[in-house]
């Protein structure tokens, strides 16, 4: 049996009616081959009337908000504290970041690179922290920098990345 192969181009035409856009239908192709009708037919795909749909449920919308503290705590089980040996990688295109915690090595790390990360307006993802006033506090730390809670796992396997605090740029990673 040949393969059925049928390329078409539909031109969307907003201004149109459906009857009129149905007659848009262009075949670009038609490489022959059987019908698949038959198949079709003998899995008796009609609607039967013993069969009554269930309703589908629509989930209902938070009674409140959701806000940022609702995120917290946060734990990335695959990072801690610790030396991050520097190395280049090559992202182009990707905007500066770093992950910090809230422990005492990241505090000194924010107080030491503020200017750095001030004019690489890097972005700040704090992958270890217990509460909103613990991440209010390193937001003290560096004013105007965003800082927000992300679990940081999924960014600690694809760096290859065990320790913060880090600084990740197009071109490198380094402490």
């Amino acid at each position: 049996m040949k393969s059925l192969t049928i390329l078409v181009a539909y031109l969307s035409l907003p201004w149109l009616s459906l009857a009129t856009q149905a007659d848009a239908l262009i075949i670009v192709a038609d490489h022959g081959g059987t019908s698949a009708l038959p198949y079709y037919e003998a899995l008796n795909l009609q609607p039967r009337a013993e069969v009554s749909a269930s309703p589908i449920e629509i989930p209902r919308p938070p009674a409140k908000p959701f806000n940022e503290a609702d995120m917290l705590p946060v734990r990335s089980m695959q990072l801690s504290p610790g030396d991050v040996a520097r190395r280049l990688i090559e992202a182009p295109g990707m905007p500066p970041f770093f992950l910090v915690g809230d422990d005492n090595r990241s505090r000194a790390w924010l107080r030491q690179r503020a200017l750095r990360i001030h004019e690489l307006n890097a972005v700040g993802l704090v992958v270890n922290v217990k509460s909103a006033e613990a991440l209010a506090a390193l937001r003290a730390l560096v004013p105007g920098l965003l800082l927000s809670p992300v679990a940081g796992d999924d960014f600690a396997e694809r760096l290859g990345l065990r320790h913060y605090p880090v600084l990740i740029t197009a071109t490198g990673v380094e402490q």
